[in-house]
């Protein structure tokens, strides 16, 4: 059975006809509109046009409408998309074509400019792509996109992961990658938002930023803490010959201690990260067929 989830926050100009959309392509699937909190009525446009409709009683962020919709779901696989008009319902059917081919991740991978809500966006996303490609070594192609196919039982095992923000794309699919399970890029063309976003660059700029430790966080943080403990301890080591051909005393200053011992401390932090990491990933992979 196919579960198609929508998170939905003061969507009503659109949950209709992506909800009738979805279930004239999908009649025999569970199609749950989470409305976060809305105050236009979009649950009961999403529940008269044919969805499922779960009610948050205040605004919990998408990333807990997901949550609350991936629990609510009966279908072996799930879809999530946006129920603002920019995903095409006609694409679920490509997500899952190639989910059959034996993913248990199908992300579908907006590309090019005129497929970001701006230019600031666009290039925060390609940053995050490029950065989370070095961690994983494979080519990543989209690691905010909302729009996606996923095996429910593996999703809802990282399920204790996901924050309630718009950050849950990022976190599921590098939980994904460091499970070890396989993960394919779909690409995709999205519509322009119709409506208001719900993403302010000002409120959310240092949020977005954050991802880019939790990327690190939850695949490999030794990976980013080893080349600033290294660069830290080197300027210790270049700051202690400088003095010296300075002064001509090859003095151990008060600096160079400094320097050299917050590189060690950042090494034995990532390596302590490193291995929390690994417990935290210890009992996933195990199916229950």
């Amino acid at each position: 059975m196919l579960s198609i989830v929508l998170p939905a926050k003061n969507e009503s100009a659109t949950v209709a006809r992506v909800v009738g959309g979805l279930c004239a392509y999908f009649p025999d699937a569970q199609v749950i509109v989470v409305d976060d909190g809305s105050t236009d009525g979009t649950g009961e446009i999403a529940a008269t046009a044919g969805a499922k409709v779960v009610t948050q009683p205040y605004s919990k962020g998408n990333g807990a409408a997901i949550k609350r919709g991936a629990l609510a779901a009966k279908g072996d696989v799930l879809v999530f998309m946006d129920a603002d008009g920019q995903h095409d319902p006609a694409d679920v059917e490509r997500l899952l074509y190639k989910y059959g081919e034996g993913y248990d991740l199908v992300v579908g991978a907006r590309s090019g400019l005129g497929s970001q809500a701006s230019v600031a966006r666009w290039g925060a996303n390609s940053f995050y792509n490029k950065f989370a490609s070095w961690m994983v070594g494979q080519p990543i192609d989209d690691l905010t996109s909302g729009f996606r196919a996923v095996n429910r039982k593996k999703f809802l095992s990282f399920l204790y992961l996901l924050p309630n923000g718009f950050s849950y794309p990022t976190t599921s699919t590098m939980a994904f990658y460091r499970a070890g399970y396989s993960v394919a890029f779909l690409p995709i063309k999205v519509a322009k938002r119709q409506g208001s976003g719900h993403i302010s660059l000002l409120r959310d700029g240092l949020r977005f930023l954050l991802i880019i430790f939790k990327v690190g966080t939850l695949y490999s943080p030794l990976k980013v803490y080893f080349p600033f403990s290294v660069l830290t301890a080197g300027l210790g080591v270049f700051n202690y010959v400088a003095t010296a051909i300075m002064s001509d005393s090859w003095r151990f200053t008060n600096m160079t201690a400094l320097l050299v011992s917050s590189g060690v401390i950042m090494f034995l932090l990532g390596l302590l990260s490193e291995q929390l990491t690994n417990l935290q990933y210890k009992d996933v992979g195990v199916d229950e067929d």
